[in-house]
């Protein structure tokens, strides 16, 4: 539901584009509450409440750092371009987007980001080159899945 023009700032907040990694898409629906550290628990579930909040909010999606990795303990690890963890995570993201036939930086609304991925990534094979080395896959809803 979109607020009036009227109300300034909340129509600012809920329009607000966010950058978010093309994996993250599978991570955001899969979240249980695990995480890295309790800061980038919490980060993650503000991420979800926003989207969930205004579904049609617009999501920039890319392979970098983006606003999940923001409170991530090992961010720092994953900026460094020569990093074997940061080309992997990398990879994890190109992979998405090839699948989901887009560009880096493409914008569209989450909504609509959620129902591609689930749509494109439902073969077991491209769920396990994505999250397959993930620590977090065997307790991730996304992953496990039934139909998938």
């Amino acid at each position: 539901m979109l607020k009036s023009n009227t109300t300034g700032s909340d129509f600012k907040t809920e329009s607000k584009c966010l950058k978010i990694r093309a994996h993250h898409l599978c991570c955001i629906q899969g979240f249980q509450g695990y995480g890295y550290s309790p800061a980038f628990v919490a980060n993650l579930r503000a991420v979800i409440s926003k989207i969930k909040a205004f579904p049609p909010r617009h999501l920039e999606l890319v392979s970098k750092c983006d606003i999940i990795c923001a409170s991530c303990p090992s961010e720092k690890e994953c900026t460094a371009q020569e990093s074997v963890s940061s080309r992997r995570i990398r990879n994890m993201d190109l992979f998405v987007m090839k699948k989901l036939k887009i560009k880096e930086g493409a914008i569209m609304k989450a909504d609509e980001a959620f129902r591609l991925i689930n749509s494109q990534l439902a073969n077991a094979s491209y769920i396990e080159e994505v999250c397959g080395t993930c620590k977090w896959r065997q307790k991730c809803l996304w992953y496990m899945q039934d139909e998938r």
